[in-house]
């Protein structure tokens, strides 16, 4: 595991910075905690993808996966798209 696994923490800063501008965007500690593991986990699931895979189909099919994977769980606690008891409101 690189250094390179830890770059998607960096898109924390965006909500964090929004907090200080605008009233309009308010996360907890629990949102930072739960959104920095889910880019933690897309961060690792690339290197490893990068790491064990050497032809460029299978590297662009696994991470269409992952990125895939990764936006709906997103969009699940963020709005609730299939209603399950984890969407937030």
């Amino acid at each position: 595991m690189s250094y390179r696994s830890f770059l998607p923490l960096l898109l924390l800063f965006i909500p964090l910075v929004a907090m200080q501008i605008t009233e309009e965007v308010n996360w907890s500690l629990f949102d930072f905690l739960v959104m920095g593991g889910m880019l933690l986990f897309v961060g690792i699931g690339l290197d490893f993808i990068n790491r064990k895979n050497r032809t460029l189909a299978k590297k662009l099919i696994y991470t269409i996966a992952l990125v895939l994977i990764f936006l709906v769980i997103w969009a699940e606690l963020s709005v609730g798209i299939f209603g399950t008891p984890f969407a937030g409101s």
